[in-house]
């Protein structure tokens, strides 16, 4: 982790900044707010198919374990890659004058934060620190920083428990943890611009120092807590309609809209959000009640589709990540029939352990059929998944994976957290609404 005196340098230096008010202010809320939504570049064209096949692979495993581990997870090492797997941006405006960078949307963290200094350091990371854009404090004439004091300051500060109030005047330090690193900085409170409304002092984090990140892009949270970006907005719903990727680089976007109407939607099926268990209380959980291969209904124990007290089980719906994940027992059975329904496929093993993925087929000269992938969930709802949708092709060589993560290899038969994933690879082309007052999912398929 980064020294905590270097970390305390960077505090000081804006410790200066006038102390901020306990709540944001919304006025004047309009009835929907959209942005445009664009896919992260993620590979390098020149670069190796098989390699970067194999670099998901590694990413996505380490992902995958921080979400169902958390904090209390041991260090797990795995390499790290100059390129984004994957994810979504949406530009924010902060401050005055408004400061406009690009943020990961992400469903399975809660914070907004982005670097915020021309002193921004990265220990360990795929990248210079020369190449992260930041948001510059000091021309901000909005900007405030919240203190130890202040009811929405929610952060460790350690020097206020030594029982004197004046060590509390320090400002609130923010630490989070993703699969592929870590951030640290100070929480600000700000100016956030769209063009149909302004917030004021919304919450964000200042990044001053980075660990292990992979990606140079600022995070926004759409997690379910206080911090979050449509929490801190008002909103009683959001929803997006990701488009294709193929990982190419494509720059073409959609939409997310932020939207302040309650009621259904026109279209969509609903399933309902679970209670968070207390370890895991930003995710979105839902209940499966069961999971289809084709035609085929696949005889997965109601344990690991259904959520327990302790947040074991149940499907966890993540946008921050590509591909997805499936506990040891759930993957073996998708995975030993979706290898039955595919048997006219020459299975390549080869790249199977190039790439850590299973099973992998050569296609070439045959036409691909891949049975649907269908999930139906309590409430009514079913989310069709095309084979198309959840193989990863690689159409350089004619071969194709299933991008499915797993701890098969795991003694455990039964981990922590979700036994399912849901990244957006498998949401594309699916309209899908997150309705926040409701406590619900909604989705329809549609060509986004």
């Amino acid at each position: 982790m980064a020294p905590t005196s270097l970390l305390l340098s960077f505090f000081i230096l804006f410790s200066h900044l006038s102390s901020a008010s306990s709540s944001g202010e919304i006025e004047n809320t309009p009835l929907t707010i959209t942005l445009p939504l664009t896919p992260t570049f993620t590979s390098k064209p020149s670069m190796d198919p098989m390699v970067f096949l194999q670099e998901l692979a590694s990413a996505s495993k380490f992902r995958t374990h921080l979400l169902k581990y958390g904090k209390t997870s041991p260090l797990v090492k795995s390499p790290l890659y100059p390129i984004d797997y994957g994810g979504h941006t949406i530009s924010l405006s902060f401050g005055n004058p408004p400061q406009k960078l690009s943020y990961l949307v992400d469903t399975g963290s809660d914070v907004v934060w982005a670097p915020c200094t021309t002193h921004y350091k990265c220990i360990n990371c795929s990248f210079s620190a020369k190449e992260v854009p930041f948001f510059k404090p000091q021309l901000s004439t909005s900007l405030k920083t919240l203190n130890c004091k202040n009811p929405r300051c929610t952060s460790e500060c350690p020097r206020c428990k030594q029982g004197n109030p004046k060590n509390c005047s320090q400002v609130c330090p923010f630490t989070v943890q993703y699969g592929t690193g870590s951030e640290f900085g100070y929480y600000l409170l700000e100016d956030l611009h769209f063009p149909e409304k302004t917030f004021h002092n919304f919450l964000v984090g200042c990044a001053t120092v980075a660990l292990r990140e992979t990606s140079t892009f600022a995070m926004g949270g759409f997690g379910r807590s206080m911090f979050s970006l449509p929490v801190q907005m008002g909103v009683k719903k959001f929803a997006y309609c990701l488009k294709s990727h193929y990982f190419d680089n494509t720059r073409n976007s959609s939409n997310l809209i932020f939207d302040y109407r309650d009621g259904d939607t026109k279209g969509l099926s609903y399933t309902p959000f679970l209670k968070n268990p207390p370890d895991y209380p930003i995710y979105y959980y839902l209940v499966v009640k069961n999971l289809m291969l084709g035609n085929k209904i696949l005889p997965i124990s109601s344990k690991y589709l259904a959520p327990g007290s302790n947040g074991s089980g149940g499907l966890m719906i993540d946008s921050g990540f590509a591909y997805s994940y499936m506990a040891g027992p759930v993957f073996k059975i998708v995975t030993n029939e979706l290898i039955k329904q595919m048997d006219k496929y020459k299975r390549s093993r080869e790249l199977e352990e190039l790439s850590g993925f299973t099973p992998c087929y050569n296609f070439t000269g045959h036409k691909i059929e891949i049975p649907d992938l269908i999930y139906h969930f309590t409430g009514g709802a079913t989310m069709v998944v095309p084979g198309n949708r959840y193989f990863r092709f690689i159409p350089q060589i004619g071969f194709g994976c299933f991008p499915v993560t797993t701890d098969a290899a795991k003694t455990l038969e039964f981990t922590p957290g979700p036994s399912i994933i849901l990244g957006n690879y498998m949401q594309v082309n699916h309209y899908i609404e997150f309705d926040l007052k409701n406590d619900r999912l909604g989705f329809r398929q549609q060509t986004c």
